[in-house]
């Protein structure tokens, strides 16, 4: 049985390491003052998602560990509950690097829209600004703290990955969790120079929630009873939702019409309990750190004072 944990805990690790995880878009790089009217933002952001959920240990992984599902006429539950366990802390919050494209619009005086591609997931927003001046640096107005404050809808699905050689895993599982994201940012900066023309300094509390759906409808997986009774597994999902509440810190430093932006921001969730085939359930809860670097680039700006 120890072996088999192993096989088990080990393919859990290899699954992190070559699957896409599915994880909201958290890196805020919003500053106080939104988009003026009529012009645009455009920027990159690459990130690392750092969670205490999914993972306690890493070790040392290979193929045997598919190998080890491949090669047996049955499998049980007992066999998977901790990879299952795992799997699931894993996709609620995956530790890995991430990368994101994203657009914004100055749709009014004191209202922005955008739009970014985070990892394959698609993510839209509105930013309000109730705080300081709307004016750009060749129409500069009173200097002063800026303050605004946002509403970003996502939603991804994430499944077991068909490659290199986890496609058996994905027959005996047939694993899938799909989410929707909902995250509230409020956002206050102080800037360096007239209307952050040479850049700013950001920073603000978030709040998040969101909503799981989860389930596995494994092929063949079984379940032993006392007295040696066996039944097979039937397809199971549940739901699930919980809070997230956190701070960021950014900045912002160019010239006019390019920018390098720094971020770091800090959560904590209790991710709630999960049920597993009305058989085990798990708790989790954790600290996930999300430092990223990005490069802004401001479109539609005036070029004179």
């Amino acid at each position: 049985m120890k072996k088999t944990t192993y096989f088990f805990n080990a393919l859990l690790i290899l699954i992190i390491a070559l699957a896409a995880g599915c994880s909201p878009s958290r890196t805020i790089t919003a500053s106080g003052k939104v988009t003026p009217q009529g012009k645009f933002k455009l920027g990159y952001n690459s990130a690392f998602n750092v969670a205490t959920a999914p993972l306690a240990e890493i070790d040392d992984v290979t193929k045997a560990a598919v190998n080890a599902v491949k090669n047996r006429d049955s499998i049980y539950f007992e066999d998977i509950a901790s990879l299952s366990q795992g799997l699931l802390a894993y996709s609620l919050d995956p530790v890995g690097t991430t990368s994101e494209f994203y657009l914004r619009y100055g749709l009014a005086p004191r209202v922005d829209v955008g739009y970014k591609l985070a990892s394959g997931a698609h993510v839209f927003d509105v930013m309000y600004q109730f705080l300081g001046a709307t004016g750009t640096p060749s129409n500069p107005g009173p200097a002063g703290l800026y303050g605004s404050i946002g509403l970003q809808y996502s939603g991804q699905k994430s499944d077991l990955p068909s490659k290199l050689g986890l496609n058996v895993l994905s027959s005996v599982l047939n694993y899938e969790l799909s989410r929707r994201d909902i995250l509230i940012p409020l956002v206050f900066s102080h800037s360096f120079g007239p209307e952050e023309e040479i850049g700013n300094i950001s920073w603000g509390l978030v709040y998040g929630h969101s909503f799981i759906k989860y389930g596995f409808a494994p092929s063949d997986l079984f379940i032993k009873y006392a007295g040696n009774r066996v039944e097979k597994l039937n397809p199971f999902t549940n739901k699930q939702n919980y809070s997230s509440f956190g701070g960021f810190l950014n900045g912002k430093i160019g010239y006019r019409y390019a920018y390098f932006v720094p971020s770091v921001s800090i959560y904590y969730q209790n991710y709630g309990t999960y049920d597993f085939f009305g058989i085990q359930s798990k708790s989790y809860k954790g600290v996930t750190i999300v430092p990223s670097l990005g490069l802004q680039l401001n479109l539609g700006y005036d070029n004179k004072r």
